[in-house]
């Protein structure tokens, strides 16, 4: 994989993603950079809303280093609240729109975010858990921001000293084992995840990206936003991913691509069971697609599964299945600028074929993620003499193709969500009920994992007033849809869970999902 001169030279004149934004505005000012519902923001739009949204902020006092929360569905807002706070040199703390209670404060109060900008009607839903932070700013955000008017006439000009490997956002992702982490990434990691896909997927300045997985998470910030951005195409955002929908959105608005996770795939599949041709849809991009499912995804539909592997700590991913070079049930060769190796159950570097956890080097500065904000053990624990430790297990065979094994971590992948049992299990443990507890991820065909818990009771449990808790204090992906009544969790002589352990118990299990159907 190769770069061209001009786009190197781009890089250092370009120091973040906004810079390529007010590029595109001058170059191609009537392209229409955004389709959202039945409009239309073509890069000039889009930068004049950008500009004039940064000037606001400039004058609430926001500086270049703050800590900047950002709560909001996908609509153009979003887009404009990120890119604004980009361009100041503050950082975006975008947070999962299911936060709330202990888990929503935790991540304002981590990240030291001095300002928090959320939708109106999420505000309402979350008034309560904020309530106790009483030195956050709040500031509502909406269709006002979406909106042209008289402040909006002179568009910024992209900085020309500022430092691209300066922290652009915090990316937070559970732990294995405590609270979620806020990932550190550069401006300029965004700027490669841009440069490397549109090369890794031979994008043209004609594309139309389809967005419809959560704007918060790294995969459609960094696979379609800062491609589109990059190489000047377009963006089609949809509000949520409708699998029934699916094609009537990808023929209305032409869509050539989209990013996936791998439970939509599997989904769409089977949505549709029959052949379709009938659309533009070209490639799709991700992780997580079974082979079976990658097969029929393309066989029945036309469109090439360009297959990934990577996390958010290594700027979007490590590896990739591309043009050119696929291997059908791989997760690709490695990026540009990375090297892999697998480190064998004896510590040593494996060879070929052989399985043990997936490490990752990046030599191009800032691409892979600098720190865990706040949090110098994890730090040290993930990045040792320059390579990022994923947790991950994988093969490597005897072409440079890496191969997927599964995680050594313990975190639970529901539906491209990655779900630390921890935080689960903290938040159940302070049910009067319970007297301990366990979680553990269990194969699933649409969601690839769900959640079971693992309980131990009182005889006074009651089952309904727990479900009722569960809902009321966790994000909706994290509600367990199995509990499993047992005496005992099993555990290391350390008081360590033996969670390879929990899925042999035979104690009464109970699916909350079809008890509870109209409670979710």
């Amino acid at each position: 994989m190769s770069i061209t001169h001009k786009e190197k030279t781009q890089l250092t004149i370009n120091n973040s993603i906004a810079d390529y934004l007010y590029m595109h505005a001058n170059k191609q000012p009537e392209k229409t950079f955004l389709f959202f519902s039945d409009e239309q923001y073509s890069f000039k739009k889009m930068a004049q809303l950008v500009s004039a949204y940064a000037t606001h902020l400039e004058k609430t006092g926001v500086r270049a280093g703050d800590r900047i929360a950002l709560i909001c569905g996908n609509r153009p807002a979003f887009l404009i609240a990120w890119l604004a706070i980009n361009e100041l040199g503050a950082i975006v703390v975008p947070l999962n729109t299911s936060l709330k209670g202990d888990s929503l404060r935790y991540t304002l109060t981590q990240s030291e975010s001095k300002k928090l900008l959320i939708e109106p009607d999420l505000l309402v839903e979350k008034k309560e858990s904020i309530a106790q932070l009483k030195n956050l700013d709040i500031e509502l955000i909406g269709s006002r921001l979406e909106q042209l008017n008289g402040d909006t006439n002179l568009i910024r000009h992209p900085s020309q000293t500022a430092n691209p490997l300066r922290p652009a956002s915090i990316l937070f992702t559970s732990g294995t084992t405590g609270l979620p982490k806020g990932v550190v990434i550069s401006h300029q990691s965004y700027l490669s995840a841009g440069r490397d896909m549109c090369v890794s997927l031979g994008l043209n300045e004609n594309e139309r990206i389809m967005v419809f997985l959560p704007l918060f998470h790294a995969n459609p910030q960094m696979y379609a936003i800062c491609s589109s951005i990059v190489k000047g195409c377009s963006v089609i955002l949809l509000p949520r991913f409708s699998a029934s929908g699916f094609f009537t959105d990808a023929v209305s608005y032409q869509a050539t691509g989209f990013t996936y996770v791998g439970t939509v795939l599997a989904i769409l599949e089977k949505q549709y069971p029959s052949k379709n041709l009938d659309h533009h849809v070209q490639w799709c991009v991700g992780g997580g697609a079974p082979k079976e499912v990658w097969e029929k995804i393309e066989s029945r539909f036309g469109t090439a599964v360009r297959e990934l592997y990577g996390m958010t700590e290594t700027g979007g991913w490590v590896s990739m299945n591309t043009v050119g070079q696929t291997k059908l049930g791989s997760v690709g060769k490695a990026r540009h600028n990375v090297t892999l190796k697998i480190k064998a159950a004896n510590g040593a570097i494996a060879g070929t074929n052989v399985k043990g956890e997936i490490l990752a080097y990046s030599s191009e500065p800032g691409m892979f993620f600098s720190e865990y904000w706040n949090n110098p053990i994890e730090t040290a624990s993930t990045i040792q003499d320059g390579w990022v430790h994923t947790g991950d297990r994988g093969w490597l065979d005897e072409e440079g193709f890496l191969y997927f094994d599964g995680r050594e971590k313990e975190l639970i992948r529901r539906g491209g969500e990655m779900i630390s049992p921890t935080e689960i299990e903290l938040c159940v443990m302070e049910f009067d009920d319970i007297t301990d507890c366990a979680v553990v991820g269990v194969a699933d065909e649409i969601m690839g994992e769900e959640i079971k818990l693992v309980v131990v009771i009182k005889k006074s449990f009651d089952l309904d007033g727990f479900y009722q808790y569960l809902i009321e204090k966790l994000p909706k992906y994290m509600v367990p849809k199995f509990l499993t009544k047992t005496d005992f969790i099993p555990k290391t002589e350390t008081q360590k869970i033996k969670r390879h352990e929990l899925n042999k118990i035979d104690g009464e299990t109970i699916n909350l999902k079809e008890k509870y159907s109209s409670s979710i």
